[in-house]
């Protein structure tokens, strides 16, 4: 049973060459980490992220064991 979740940016789309990656214990932090990231590092506003890229984002939250 997974008791953390994980988020590597270089998995997104377009993002490849980034190397920032997150291990939290819940999947709410890793987001909370991963917009963070994306405000400081890519300059975006995850308030604009629609909900297609929402979707997407979610599919590269990976469960991992600790």
């Amino acid at each position: 049973m997974p008791n953390a979740f994980s988020y590597a940016c270089r998995d997104c789309e377009g993002m490849e060459a980034c190397p920032a990656s997150v291990v939290a214990e819940t999947e709410d932090e890793v987001w909370r980490l991963m917009e963070l990231h994306a405000q400081i590092a890519h300059q975006e506003d995850p308030a604009q992220w629609d909900k297609e890229t929402r979707e997407y984002l979610a599919t590269l939250i990976k469960p991992v064991t600790v």
